[in-house]
């Protein structure tokens, strides 16, 4: 229903009604930005426009950075580019060879840096290379990790599968299979993979059937599983703990400021407990989706954590030791995929590409490494260190009078904004000017891998108030007492109206012109 708008050059600047010294800060600190981009990252950006035609994916992640109204200009402007020549410690180097501070953490894959798993790559490639990429069959490392993920899960059986959407696949295929219900519950904002049972709403092209969403901690919620007789599972992700009822925070999504998180561990524990009785005494199988905050918080994941048993689990990213996995634990009663007494009534789940020995060689050299006493002390006091390098920012940001805080679940951060502006999504290119390397939905989420050292840190904290003060500075941030996220909301509703009514318009006039010939 949303219609397709864009600002021009003028408006770009004055989407706000800033007053017109404002729009020429801006202009001139955007336009000096943009001066930097292309001679900082010429190269990295020119091969990147060479294949951006013949690649889908770059073309949807290009366009999708930053709200649609702003996009043409922003792309036309700021060219990062998108590739990489190496990774070293916690840096990155791209092709013009800057060296980069890794905020990305490759959508979680990276925990322990990148030097740990390309160690495990090479390690695993060196066990299983006589066997090569035989399929169908089995190399030994797969014993030791189905008994490592066993112990790890508390669970009783384990399948594998070629990434965590997959997995997600198998455990509520299984879960409907063995209670012969039809709906799955998922919780409001929750990302689950791109399958669309578990996907409803936007970015998916279909309704999703058979799924009920309901709202995170909440007693009502608690009473619909105690009520329905439908229900085969409830998918839980733990990363929601973070921003409970609130989708994943893409920048191409921060229209004002009013996106807001704050981990509350008591809290969100004592939701998941009960949600664990109830499921328990409606006979439901609780799933946890760890595929991305799977072994960050705890060696032994979200149910180490927050000391919650579910019956199913799913894993993914950094499990593979640096290549594509997937993987689900759950207890006998769930994983069979058939029935003795009736020999045709299968749940079939199968794929060619399975227990690759490649992936598992890795996933052996990532779990043998993940029990060392080196890993081992990564953990310990993990929360107490990054909370308090996320006071330490936040400090220095209020210091500063920059209108910028950031919430965290451990080592995962969000971005917030404190003063209404519609220019947020600005900071994702300052903080990239200096250096500082973000995945492509930019501020909503950082994920620092552990092995940063308290040198590494105080580096990416400079560089992020340094960028903060380079926005401030520009013009970005300008407010005034009109302005407020409720009037931002209501202005881009007027928008959006009425590009609708103009649409409705010339389609009237489009049927009007085709019945007069």
């Amino acid at each position: 229903m949303i219609p397709f708008y864009e600002y021009d050059e003028e408006r770009f600047f004055r989407s706000d009604d800033a007053p017109e010294t404002v729009a020429i800060r801006r202009r001139i600190g955007f336009l000096r930005l943009s001066h930097l981009y292309q001679e900082k990252f010429a190269k990295t950006s020119a091969r990147t426009a060479e294949i951006k035609d013949g690649l889908s994916d770059l073309q949807f992640i290009d366009t999708y950075r930053v709200p649609f109204q702003y996009s043409r200009v922003v792309r036309q402007h700021l060219r990062a580019g998108a590739f990489l020549k190496s990774s070293c410690g916690v840096t990155f180097t791209d092709l013009d060879g800057n060296v980069l501070y890794d905020l990305a953490g490759s959508y979680g894959v990276n925990l322990f840096g990148y030097d740990f798993y390309k160690a495990c790559i090479a390690s695993g490639t060196r066990q299983v290379g006589n066997l090569g990429p035989v399929l169908g069959a089995y190399h030994p490392v797969v014993a030791y990790n189905v008994e490592r993920l066993r112990a790890i899960s508390g669970l009783d059986e384990v399948s594998f599968h070629m990434s965590g959407t997959e997995a997600v696949m198998q455990a509520v295929r299984l879960a409907r299979y063995h209670t012969g219900r039809s709906h799955l519950v998922r919780f409001c904002g929750a990302y689950h993979g791109w399958w669309g049972d578990v996907q409803p709403g936007i970015g998916n092209p279909m309704t999703a059937r058979d799924t009920y969403t309901l709202a995170d901690m909440s007693e009502q919620s608690l009473r619909v599983l105690r009520g329905r007789r439908d229900i085969a599972c409830v998918l839980v992700n733990p990363l929601q703990a973070l921003h409970p009822n609130a989708a994943a925070p893409a920048d191409s999504a921060l229209v004002d400021s009013g996106r807001n998180a704050r981990f509350d561990r008591p809290a969100y524990t004592a939701w998941l407990k009960q949600l664990r009785a109830v499921c328990s005494d409606r006979d439901i199988p609780l799933i946890f989706d760890e595929v991305f905050v799977g072994f960050r918080l705890a060696p032994g994941g979200a149910r180490e954590y927050f000391d919650v048993q579910p019956d199913l689990i799913t894993y993914g990213k950094t499990l593979g030791g640096g290549l594509p996995v997937g993987v689900l634990c759950g207890r006998h009663a769930l994983m069979k995929r058939y029935r003795d007494d009736r020999p045709v009534d299968v749940c079939f789940a199968r794929g060619t590409f399975n227990a690759h020995p490649y992936v598992m060689g890795s996933m052996h050299e990532f779990l043998r490494r993940l029990a060392s006493p080196e890993i081992m002390q990564l953990y310990q006091g993990l929360d107490a260190l990054w909370n308090e390098r996320a006071e330490q920012l936040n400090r220095r940001l209020s210091q500063n009078d920059l209108p910028v805080r950031v919430a965290n679940l451990s080592s995962i951060w969000t971005v917030c904004y404190t003063k209404p502006s519609r220019y947020n999504w600005m900071l994702q290119y300052y903080l990239r000017a200096k250096g500082l390397a973000l995945s492509w939905v930019g501020t909503g989420r950082m994920i620092f891998s552990l092995n940063y050292s308290e040198a590494d840190f105080t580096e990416v904290m400079e560089r992020f108030v340094a960028a903060a003060k380079a926005m401030e500075a520009d013009g970005w941030w300008w407010s005034s007492a009109t302005l407020t996220n409720k009037s931002i909301r209501r202005q881009i509703l007027r928008e959006i109206l009425g590009g609708v009514v103009g649409r409705s318009d010339r389609q009237v006039r489009l049927r009007a012109s085709s019945r007069s010939c």
